[in-house]
């Protein structure tokens, strides 16, 4: 019998996921249910349509004084013009209601709805997957990865600042978040054939996006719609905020760089070293720098190809308004443009088209379970009811206290709403009122919203990490060993440039 202990091993995605989903289950019978009013704008009506607690409809006419009559001190062109689109919260409209628990049946299929409801995201997912599948077939990957390397030999370093620094201007000015799963597959290889581990290539996609979003400068899904639900201009506190931005990135270039050195000087100095052999294995299997494929013209197509898609995809999202649908469609024609000048013929597109993609069905089922959490809270009544009781409890506050206090209840409601437009549209026309009676500007309490759901999407099981994670093989806690540190510094700068901002 061997004497050694079997080695623990941290639970996968899915059991996190799950354990969260039982946990807000349970919540559901422990905080009474409830609802605010909510308030929408019906384009083809003209009207303002006004769903009760209880669910009964009544409509208004589309004023400014209808808004002035409710409480809603936002201006009524930002409902006519579609700057917000979403049922908002009225105020002092909070109703409790009959309690709504969330039992064993409602837990099993609110994963399986999350899938439905998240279709779209996993549709893409599925598509990129399909394309990666056949580039690596074809070898472009590996050749372009070796001339990438010849090319950036002693400059490594560059790959960490150049995309932190691009996802992050993505992250500020359009919302990039998402739309970075994308990137994995295709930076991964290149951050391990430098010398570095897949936590490297994590920190730079990933909290370039969460740094950008978190000190959003024009943001359309979260300070735009924030502000415009909180009845002020989206450039108010501006300044502030985009210098949280710099000192942020900068911090956390500093953090990922002084890692990623010691990992390149011994790669036993990795948090995920065990992994090492899993993860070069996934992504580097056809990499041999002894036995490259040559980089000739059809595979530098096949690239250049690849790389204008997402060159047009940032195009689509921050100029066009595009969806996940439109961006399926643009990878799909794509990978059939790529497929044809690889050259392998139908069937082998087809078959490596449908491994690629099924190589990534972890990764989208994670997105559904991750909004299958959000489903249980919807249907059980009791995200009203947790920002209700987070208004209560600033009432009478000092407006410093009251300021990080909101810091503090925004990273709550951000652990249960992970999207920055629902929590905006949900909690604003509640919490930018409280800002009048401790005698600061609403725009603070945006700010307070972006640091408080911006910091806890660092972390968040519930928004994009462990889809991301899944992507690379990494497990939650090595994560959490990580960036937990950096968190808390990047915390800091988000609470010293709130409380100037307050002050000032």
């Amino acid at each position: 019998m061997s004497n050694e202990k079997k080695k623990k091993s941290f639970p996968t995605a899915f059991t996190v996921l799950f354990i969260v989903l039982i946990l807000v289950a349970l919540l559901t019978y422990l905080v009474p249910a409830g609802s605010y009013a909510k308030l929408k704008y019906n384009t083809e009506a003209d009207k303002f349509v006004i769903t009760m607690p209880k669910g009964d409809t009544k409509e208004l006419p589309a004023t400014q004084e209808t808004l002035e009559s409710l409480g809603v001190k936002v201006n009524v062109e930002k409902f006519t013009e579609g700057s917000i689109s979403k049922p908002i919260a009225i105020p002092d409209t909070y109703e409790e209601l009959p309690s709504n628990p969330q039992g064993l049946v409602k837990i099993l299929s609110a994963p399986i709805q999350g899938v439905y409801d998240s279709i779209d995201i996993i549709m893409f997912v599925f598509i990129l997957g399909g394309i990666i599948g056949v580039i690596n077939h074809s070898g472009a990957f590996d050749a372009g990865i070796a001339s990438l390397s010849r090319a950036t030999k002693g400059r490594e370093m560059l790959l960490i600042v150049i995309v932190t620094v691009l996802v992050a201007a993505g992250g500020t000015s359009f919302g990039l978040a998402e739309e970075t799963i994308a990137f994995y597959p295709i930076l991964m290889p290149i951050y391990l054939v430098s010398g570095y581990d897949a936590l490297v290539c994590i920190a730079a996609i990933y909290l370039g996006s969460t740094i950008g979003t978190m000190f959003a400068t024009t943001n359309p899904f979260s300070v735009v719609t924030g502000s415009n639900a909180a009845g002020v201009n989206f450039t108010d506190g501006i300044m502030f905020r985009g210098i949280g931005l710099v000192l942020a990135t900068g911090l956390a270039l500093i953090y990922i760089i002084r890692y990623a050195k010691k990992v390149q000087k011994d790669a036993k100095n990795s948090y995920i070293f065990e992994d090492k052999e899993h993860i070069d294995k996934k992504f580097l299997s056809g990499y041999d720098a002894n036995n490259l494929p040559n980089f000739n013209i059809r595979r530098k197509l096949m690239l250049i190809i690849f790389a204008l898609a997402f060159v047009v995809m940032v195009w689509g999202v921050s100029t066009q308004g595009w969806g996940f649908q439109d961006m399926t469609a643009l990878f799909l024609i794509v990978g059939i443009v790529i497929g044809v000048i690889s050259g392998m013929g139908e069937k082998v597109f087809v078959e490596k088209f449908i491994t690629g993609a099924g190589d990534l069905i972890g990764v989208a089922l994670i997105i559904g379970v991750a909004r299958g959490v959000n489903i249980i809270m919807e249907n059980g009544l009791i995200s009203d009811t947790i920002l209700y009781g987070s208004s209560n409890l600033v009432t009478g506050m000092n407006s410093i206290l009251f300021i990080l206090v909101m810091v503090v209840i925004f990273c709550v409601l951000g652990f249960f709403i992970p999207s920055s437009s629902g929590l905006a549209t949900l909690a604003m026309p509640i919490m930018a009122p409280l800002a009048d009676s401790v005698g600061i500007s609403r725009d603070g309490i945006v700010s307070a919203y972006m640091y408080g759901q911006g910091l806890m999407s660092f972390i968040t099981p519930t928004g994009l990490i462990l889809a991301s994670l899944e992507m690379v093989d990494v497990t939650y806690n090595k994560w959490l060993k990580f960036v937990l540190p950096l968190m808390g510094m990047i915390g800091g700068i988000g609470i010293v440039m709130l409380i100037l901002q307050v002050l000032i």
